[in-house]
């Protein structure tokens, strides 16, 4: 069927922020009966997303209790920053010792995020540990069997998960209006300037583990484990850096295939930020990711969606709240977390494979 022809093509539909919150993720946004404040704090201010404090300190739900990096020079940096202003500056010890502490952000330069979030989890402390988590599987696998055990929560920064797209994707996969998916491809690159681009030349896997890791995170929640990886790595832009810019990486399972692409040299590569989801029944395509919009065709009328293609719009989405707030509510015992301990340990032995890192 040519849907650009029949009388049912590019219908527009927007979906309002309480329409899509109550559909897919009932009381989410909504403040948690228990009032009392979650105590939290930080460790580390060297993670590229370690002012998201910033989002803890203005909700209700949190109290900062204190902050640490023993690095002079980035601690000295941060007090000069709103996200930090105003804290009290502790050593780990201090933090851990903290009474009634119940989670930590572990927002250190990636490097140190293992051993930092090892450090909490023994501690018996929730984590929520950024991305990517680390080069070693063994040693994240040995964290999350800590977590398990002591029934803490370890939240990944995955920046993407709670976006409302992404929502919405998971809400037709569940009902199977897609139908069998057979292809996803995702798109996520930037231009990364020259002192950040000798910092991700660091690691091996350069763009690819610095930002495919989302990307395959939200493959991972389509289609789960891939069954091979293979991966393609570049050096092309002329500097002397050595960072891997451009990467691809496609990930086999028995019926679909997906790949994953990202550079360091995309002009204005934000806004082509994307994910499309093919299924036999119809195509969910987001882009941008950063500000979703959906373009969605189905084959046939499903729900209150009409066959043929339509658009579907979003409030502004801002990255860290939802996350913040789901983790509230899943400290407080009002939920358990969408997102497994065994899922979290398949991207992350996904992520290693796509960046070429020993396994």
């Amino acid at each position: 069927m040519n849907f650009r022809s029949n009388n049912h093509s590019h219908r527009r539909s927007i979906v309002k922020a309480g329409a899509i919150s109550a559909l897919l993720s009932p009381g989410l946004h909504a403040l948690p009966r228990n009032t009392d404040k979650i105590r939290i704090g930080q460790i580390g201010v060297g993670h590229a997303h370690a002012t998201k404090l910033s989002v803890y300190r203005s909700l209700p739900d949190y109290e900062i209790v204190g902050i640490v990096e023993p690095n002079q020079k980035l601690r000295e940096q941060a007090m000069r920053q709103p996200a930090f202003q105003d804290l009290k500056w502790l050593t780990m010890e201090q933090l851990l010792e903290t009474p009634s502490l119940s989670a930590v952000l572990v927002e250190t330069e990636i490097k140190d995020l293992l051993s930092t979030a090892e450090h909490c989890v023994d501690a018996g402390k929730h984590v929520h540990i950024d991305k990517p988590a680390g080069e070693s599987i063994s040693q994240f696998e040995k964290i999350l069997s800590i977590a398990k055990q002591k029934k803490l929560l370890v939240q990944m920064g995955y920046m993407y998960r709670y976006n409302p797209a992404i929502l919405l994707l998971k809400k037709f996969l569940q009902e199977g209006w897609l139908g069998d998916v057979f292809e996803v491809h995702a798109v996520m690159s930037k231009v990364v300037p020259p002192e950040g681009r000798i910092a991700h030349a660091e690691y091996q896997g350069g763009m690819m583990f610095e930002l495919g890791c989302h990307l395959i995170d939200l493959i991972q929640v389509v289609l789960g484990e891939p069954s091979n990886v293979s991966s393609f790595h570049q050096h092309v832009a002329k500097t002397n850096d050595l960072l891997l810019d451009n990467a691809l990486a496609v990930l086999q399972y028995p019926r679909a295939l997906a790949t994953v692409k990202t550079s360091a040299q995309e002009v204005d590569g934000n806004a082509r930020r994307h994910l499309v989801v093919c299924g036999m029944n119809g195509t969910f395509h987001i882009q941008p990711l950063d500000n979703p919009s959906v373009r969605l065709t189905l084959a046939n009328p499903l729900s209150s969606y009409k066959a043929g293609q339509q658009e579907i719009s979003f409030p502004k989405f801002t990255r860290y709240i939802a996350d913040a707030v789901d983790m509230a509510r899943i400290i407080r015992g009002e939920k358990e977390s969408d997102f497994s301990y065994e899922h979290d340990l398949a991207v992350h032995r996904t992520v290693i494979k796509a960046s070429k890192l020993p396994t």
